[in-house]
């Protein structure tokens, strides 16, 4: 069955049913050319995906995707006011790493405010994952002050259960809550969180909504992943899980033809129908104009796929190692 539809105001702004992702555009293995990356976020708030989702850990420090935006406000300075972003920080990469004290959180959006260096308020700020050593009581607490402060427009919760997203919206209104869902990980629907955002009015953002290009169908066998791109070293795509995964692509695949859509298109819809905003990531304009084009599912769509769900189990972990004990605290 279909959930309610994903509410339409983040933050006190409007935005549209797809958002857009800005990590594919600042991936340090295959760098997208500022001036090209441009023309793909133009396209996007042109055919209504206006929330946009990046962080300080997106790319190097020297080009991560705070310098994008920088660069993309510098030259479209018109449309500030129509983007909502959405910046995820207190965290380093390097070691696996979430900060959530209030000093680690305001070194961290302090940061991001020197790199927009006014051309572009933060919207939103989530710690892009709960630091098991800090309360989120505490981390929360702090990012409240930011928002009195008026350093960024509200709190957002990335990767987190739904007894936090409880016990945080406590200490101050949630604007938004990130989780990972697609055909491929459906655990926010399972696990609370999806039903704790609609019960409290909280709209849930949806990354990676294609599963990292799975349902792209551009990866039909271990090999035509590049040599060195990260996902060569997620459990999903690896020898022996890939080929089970495979089975769940061509299964949606027969589908999204009967619709005449691509396999993309039909993994967004059915996100959006989950009452979930995706957030899917391009770095070609053309991808960026298909993602928003919604496809018509009816409930007999969404029960075949829930059958192909229910007889297809994802073979893997989401991140493997270190990545996965920060999921869902």
């Amino acid at each position: 069955m279909a959930r309610p539809a994903a509410l339409t105001s983040i933050a006190g702004k409007a935005v549209g049913p797809v958002g857009l992702g800005l990590m594919g555009l600042t991936r340090p293995w295959a760098p997208t050319e500022y001036p090209v990356a441009a023309k793909v976020m133009k396209a996007a708030l042109d055919h209504g995906a206006n929330f946009w989702n990046g962080s300080l850990h997106y790319g190097p420090p020297h080009a991560n995707s705070l310098q994008l935006l920088k660069y993309y406000f510098d030259n479209h300075p018109e449309d500030a006011d129509k983007v909502v972003l959405s910046i995820k920080g207190a965290y380093d990469p390097r070691t696996h790493t979430p900060d959530g004290s209030p000093e680690g959180i305001r070194a961290s959006v302090g940061e991001a405010l020197k790199i927009l260096d006014g051309v572009k308020t933060i919207d939103i700020f989530e710690c892009a994952r709960v630091d098991p050593k800090v309360p989120i009581e505490t981390s929360v607490g702090a990012l409240a002050e930011l928002v009195k402060e008026r350093k960024i427009g509200g709190i957002g919760l990335s990767e987190v259960s739904a007894n936090t997203i409880r016990r945080a919206h406590a200490v101050h209104p949630i604007a938004a809550v990130e989780v990972e869902l697609s055909l491929f990980t459906t655990d926010p629907l399972h696990n609370g969180v999806a039903d704790t955002c609609h019960e409290l009015g909280i709209p849930l953002i949806a990354y990676s909504p294609i599963s990292r290009g799975w349902l792209t169908g551009e990866f039909r066998k271990p090999e035509d992943i590049p040599e060195n791109d990260m996902r060569r070293f997620l459990p999903r795509f690896q020898p022996g899980a890939f080929e089970q995964n495979f089975k769940l692509v061509e299964a949606v695949e027969r589908i999204a033809k009967r619709h005449g859509a691509t396999v993309a298109q039909l993994a967004i819809a059915w996100v959006r129908r989950q009452g979930a905003i995706p957030i899917p990531g391009s770095t070609k304009v053309e991808r960026v104009v298909e993602n928003c084009q919604d496809v018509p599912l009816t409930e007999e769509d969404l029960k075949e796929i829930q059958t192909l769900l229910d007889a297809l189990p994802v073979a893997g972990e989401r991140y493997g190692g270190q990545h996965e004990k920060l999921l869902n605290l």
